[in-house]
């Protein structure tokens, strides 16, 4: 019986010492369980998302020597890891030393070397290099390796042999993305299991969370164990990283895949563990069971995790929160108090004269469900006073001595009242709390730039801007129903029409709110970041000629008839929203707090852009200008 375990440890990005001391600890564990190979995952050593701070030579070293007390940790047991290879005496592409994203094996106290490499070590074939992924910035690819020794990938693609009380047994190793192989040119599992007896695969990897990755991962995994007729564990990290903008919660979900393609153990998502299997009973284990959840379980997860790995990383342990008696603020409310527990929130109601009775008495309710402190700062006597001098006090030309007066038109006093609110009151609020103040954008206003810069667009965090509005409304029912198990987030702002309140176009008692047609626009805007082919005007026009809007953006049937009556209309709110998200919604991204990325496709690092303008493709044009008889 050959005992391998799946350490599903949480990696501290750039912590080696953490990390370390993480696996030796594991180690110790798994020694006492008797195992025979522990397997790690990518990068446990250094972390994986760290910026530039793979060009420290300081911080490389370090990497290696916390690597060298892993491998003298390896005694009377097979240690397999990720940690950053580094070869001294040559260099990358950009002139810095060479680094490999590396799996190491250890076995008393020494590295055991593939059959044919070069180096004790096993290098990551393919590197990543879209969404979150900046691999080939940073470090060497086994097919670059081999172009430059003169030979191929393939040749240099070998298993490890091990010897483990008198048995031979070869282990085809994989890091990551060398399972994800499908739009490369080259398949590792493929080349190892052609050329090589292989007893077992390992892939070791540093795979961030999105929402329904890990299905399409047993299906990949699981047919490519089952073409092999080999057992495959993948083995995944939990824990929070980040590229700056981006955050991203790392579920570990670490999962064993038996020779005929079964998912037939799966780890917890986001706890650590020794996860210990007999490789030769995988065959007669019976499926691991999958209860059916709703996706909104999956995502209510991977915030709940994320805001509190991401306070506790900062060391903040007080919140406020502005509670307008709208759905994302209340669902802001209610995510942070399970986290935080109710008596380290403070929510702020900050009304002027366009707020109605209606939402200043459900943001009390929504205090008085969540038990949280709760504060009423009313903004109109210094939105007055700013309006006031700034219409009042003279703007004065020093050269020639001439005047004029500012005139605040009714957008811009929208804005000031946004700014005022965040600015000056949730800051002060945040400093004599003791905490920070949250962002409490939801992915459509982030889209379009629905939002004010410096004004509700600011904070520390935004827990949901990778989430559409018909999300928040699934997490306020999910948290209602599932999590409290009560009304906390209370009904009537669930029912009530979203609306800034910021004018008196905006009166929710009138049945009046923001100008985005959730229900549409919700899909329309993701078709712009989330599709893989990313959406454009072009497209949309095209299909709007065929009729299948509704159809390719995944909407509800019959909303482009109830919203646009003809075709001017649908090409003006098209233009509207593009000209945003394009233009100066772009300005806003860059400056707005980081996102806790939950999708396939979030905002930040997730999705590159310029500021280079709106643009429209010459058959958009031509299209455009039959449909208006132009």
């Amino acid at each position: 019986m050959l005992k391998i375990a799946m350490a599903q440890m949480k990696v501290s990005p750039g912590h080696p010492d953490v990390n370390t001391e993480t696996m030796l600890r594991m180690i110790a564990d798994a020694k006492a369980q008797d195992v025979d190979v522990i397997v790690f995952p990518e990068m446990c050593i250094p972390g994986y998302l760290l910026g530039d701070a793979w060009e420290q030579s300081a911080f490389l070293r370090d990497c290696e020597s916390y690597g060298k007390d892993v491998i003298a940790a390896a005694q009377g047991i097979v240690v397999l890891f990720g940690n950053i290879a580094i070869d001294w005496e040559k260099k990358n592409n950009d002139g810095r030393v060479r680094k490999y994203n590396a799996l190491f094996c250890a076995q008393d106290g020494k590295l055991v070397s593939p059959e044919s490499m070069v180096y004790p070590f096993i290098i990551k074939t393919l590197l990543p290099n879209y969404r979150e992924f900046d691999d080939t910035r940073h470090f060497f690819s086994l097919q670059k390796l081999a172009r430059e020794l003169g030979t191929t990938a393939e040749r240099l693609l070998s298993p490890l042999t091990l010897d483990i009380r008198g048995q031979r047994y070869r282990v085809g190793g994989l890091l990551c993305e060398d399972g994800w192989s499908d739009d490369y040119s080259l398949t590792p599992l493929d080349v190892l299991n052609r050329h090589h007896d292989i007893d077992f695969f390992v892939n070791i990897s540093a795979s961030p969370y999105t929402l329904g990755k890990n299905d399409k991962r047993n299906r990949v995994f699981g047919a490519q164990a089952k073409a092999a007729h080999t057992p495959l564990f993948y083995v995944n990290n939990i824990g929070l990283q980040n590229n700056g903008k981006t955050i991203y919660t790392f579920d570990g979900s670490s999962t064993v895949y038996s020779a005929t393609g079964r998912v037939v153990k799966v780890c917890p998502a986001y706890e650590e563990m020794l996860a210990v299997t007999d490789l030769d009973r995988i065959d007669a284990m019976s499926a691991a069971p999958q209860p059916p959840e709703p996706p909104i379980a999956d995502i209510y997860r991977a915030l709940s995790y994320g805001v509190r790995e991401f306070l506790a990383s900062i060391h903040m342990k007080k919140v406020v929160i502005g509670i307008s008696g709208g759905i994302d603020s209340a669902v802001a409310a209610a995510l942070y108090a399970k986290v935080l527990g109710p008596e380290n929130l403070l929510l702020v109601n900050m009304p002027s004269v366009f707020n109605s009775e209606t939402t200043k008495g459900l943001s009390a309710q929504l205090a008085k469900n969540l038990g949280c402190h709760y504060l009423i700062v009313p903004i109109q006597e210094s939105v007055d006073l700013t309006k006031s001098q700034l219409e009042s006090l003279p703007v004065k030309n020093l050269a020639d001595g001439t005047e004029w007066h500012l005139s605040i038109s009714s957008f811009v006093l929208e804005n000031i009242q946004a700014r005022d609110r965040s600015a000056r009151v949730l800051a002060g609020a945040a400093a004599a709390f003791g905490g920070g103040f949250t962002c409490n954008a939801n992915k459509a206003e982030t889209t379009v730039g629905y939002s004010t810069l410096y004004g509700d667009q600011s904070g520390f965090l935004a827990a949901l801007a990778d989430l559409w509005k018909y999300q928040v409304y699934d997490l306020a029912r999910y948290l209602n129903d599932t999590v409290y198990g009560r009304e906390v987030v209370p009904q009537g702002i669930i029912d009530l029409v979203p609306s800034a309140e910021l004018s008196s176009a905006q009166n929710v008692d009138e049945g009046k709110g923001d100008p985005i047609k959730y229900p549409y626009h919700d899909y329309l805007f993701r078709s712009f970041v989330e599709r893989w082919q990313k959406a454009t005007p072009e497209d949309l026009l095209a299909w709007y000629k065929e009729g299948t809007v509704e159809k390719n953006l995944g909407c509800a049937p019959g909303l482009v008839a109830k919203y646009f009556p003809t075709a001017k209309d649908f090409i003006a709110d098209l233009e509207r929203w593009w000209n945003l998200f394009s233009g100066m919604a772009i300005a806003k991204r860059i400056q707005a707090p980081p996102i806790l990325a939950v999708s396939r496709r979030a905002y930040g690092f997730d999705h590159r852009e310029a500021q280079d303008g709106p643009y429209y493709t010459r058959r958009y044009r031509e299209m455009k200008k039959e449909m208006l008889g132009e």
